[in-house]
């Protein structure tokens, strides 16, 4: 009974303190009468919360956790979201590692940044970005070469080996394009690691039709957007593993990108729809305006 006096004092924006010396009752046992009748509202909206969190491998945030209850119907905001988020132990849990992937001392020739870091696009196929990282394995390191197209964020090519020579990157450009078929006049923009610079990658692009950009040196930022999705992937699935081998690490990392990243992962870039979405639906965009007067 003290519980329901006090949450009706509340309602009228009295301070617990306040209601709690008029109503004669101390704010501890207040607030353990709190605890032990918890809304039966809470419960169910505990259970919605935790199964979203649960959906997305255990990596989304209060935000995503959100937004993927309004897709399923349920609406609930963000600091409530957050506080059942808090109650119930939900919270992302990484660990970062390092390794240098790109070397950039090598004799090959260095592209233009053609892209110059104009990460939106208006139609599919126009630029896709690709990038190296590694997995660790208690096998060893396995290193993963991927493509991403900058109109939806999907990847639409990868490769996986041991090593990192330059058929890895020419693997996952071969997948990319069997998947997606470009004109020629994509750009295709890396960093100027020796893989990307090398012959047998440049004759790949030249036999696609495709425009080299490569970042400029030493600057992560102008391929953010695929270092980003190496931070997520790790951050989602790669750190909350301990793979036995390789073997293990390749499907995992193959079903985190077909089965998560591309058809389930929310995208706030895309307004909180998936790649696959995305693409599907044709979003509608309000043309860009430019003033006459300079």
């Amino acid at each position: 009974m003290t519980y329901q006096l006090v949450q009706l004092w509340q309602e009228k924006a009295v301070p617990v303190a306040q209601a709690c010396r008029v109503l004669g009752v101390s704010r501890a046992g207040y607030y353990q009468s709190r605890r032990r009748a918890a809304p039966a509202k809470d419960v169910l909206a505990s259970v919605q919360v935790k199964a979203a969190f649960t959906t997305s491998g255990k990596s989304y945030g209060s935000r995503r956790v959100r937004m993927a209850l309004a897709q399923r119907g349920v609406q609930m905001g963000r600091f409530r979201v957050r506080r059942l988020m808090r109650e119930n132990g939900l919270r992302p849990v990484w660990k970062r590692k390092f390794v240098n992937t790109t070397d950039s001392k090598h004799d090959y020739p260095v592209a233009q940044n053609l892209l110059d870091r104009q990460f939106t696009v208006a139609q599919p196929n126009q630029a896709w970005v690709s990038d190296i990282t590694y997995i660790r394995t208690r096998q060893g390191w396995l290193y993963l070469a991927a493509v991403m197209d900058l109109y939806s964020r999907k990847i639409v090519g990868w490769a996986m080996a041991p090593t990192m020579p330059a058929e890895l990157v020419a693997a996952a450009l071969r997948m990319a394009v069997q998947q997606r078929s470009p004109k020629p006049g994509l750009i295709m923009h890396s960093d100027r690691g020796s893989q990307y610079a090398s012959d047998t990658y440049q004759a790949l692009l030249t036999g696609y039709g495709m425009r080299c950009s490569m970042s400029r040196k030493g600057n992560c930022w102008d391929n953010a957007v695929m270092e980003r999705f190496f931070l997520n992937l790790k951050m989602e699935r790669v750190w909350q593993r301990d793979y036995a081998n390789h073997a293990e690490a390749q499907k995992d990392v193959t079903q985190y990108i077909v089965g998560f990243y591309n058809a389930m992962r929310l995208h706030s870039t895309l307004g909180y729809i998936t790649p696959v979405d995305y693409e599907l639906h044709v979003v509608a965009k309000e043309p860009i305006v430019v003033s006459e007067i300079t």
